[in-house]
């Protein structure tokens, strides 16, 4: 499968530079590229790119609102934020805007090709130190349509298992290993977890797991 990707950032240099990595790689292709948030939600809806890489702070329309945006629409792209250390208080919006996942612009651009194939596929949390250390300030000072704990009634106790896990970073490949079950049943299990908790990816399912409180900050 071919994961097509935009890249939105108004810095020329940085989309030169994935523009590059990103062409070497086969399996992706980039699809185009923004250098504002209001071209990026216009060109999701001409281009149904896979995943966005998404650089927060932009001229008009910021990072957040674009992704606020992408994911309303129905078989929205996986939004991937680009951030850096000092960016905490944007990246926060951004999750609860609908972001799948985090990159930090110093990493080897190798690793942000390993990242972008794993976020199209939803299978794990992206730049994990980034991630945790968001979703926890997340889940301290929620939204206001957030505050009530999820109601998890309607799962079972090996899917309320699995939550957990999740909620505590472990992959499938771990989760497999600890319940001593094959790869395509952890997948069965996080699949009618999505479905269920009305997730749209693994990052809204550890969100809901620290809200539920099966994993604590």
């Amino acid at each position: 499968m071919t994961v097509r990707v935009l890249l939105a950032d108004d810095h020329a240099l940085i989309r030169s530079a994935l523009q590059m990595v990103l062409t070497d790689a086969a399996d992706i292709e980039v699809a185009g590229e923004a250098e504002t948030g209001a071209e990026a939600v216009r060109l999701c809806g001409e281009l149904k790119p896979d995943v966005v890489l998404m650089d927060i702070r932009m001229p008009g329309l910021d990072g957040i609102e674009a992704t606020r945006q992408i994911t309303a629409e129905a078989g929205a792209p996986r939004v991937v934020v680009l951030t850096t250390f000092d960016d905490d208080e944007y990246v926060y919006g951004a999750l609860r805007a609908g972001a799948s996942g985090f990159l930090v612009k110093d990493m080897a651009l190798e690793e942000i090709v390993t990242a972008i194939r794993v976020v199209a596929t939803g299978d794990a949390l992206i730049a994990p130190s980034v991630t945790r250390r968001l979703i926890e300030m997340v889940v301290k000072h929620p939204s206001p349509a957030a505050e009530a704990r999820p109601e998890l009634g309607g799962i079972t106790d090996r899917e309320r298992e699995v939550l957990t896990l999740i909620g505590q970073g472990a992959t499938n490949s771990e989760i497999a290993e600890r319940m001593h079950i094959t790869m395509p049943t952890v997948k069965s299990y996080v699949g009618r977890l999505m479905t269920k908790l009305a997730a749209r990816d693994r990052v809204q399912l550890v969100i809901v797991a620290y809200r539920a409180g099966l994993v604590t900050p």
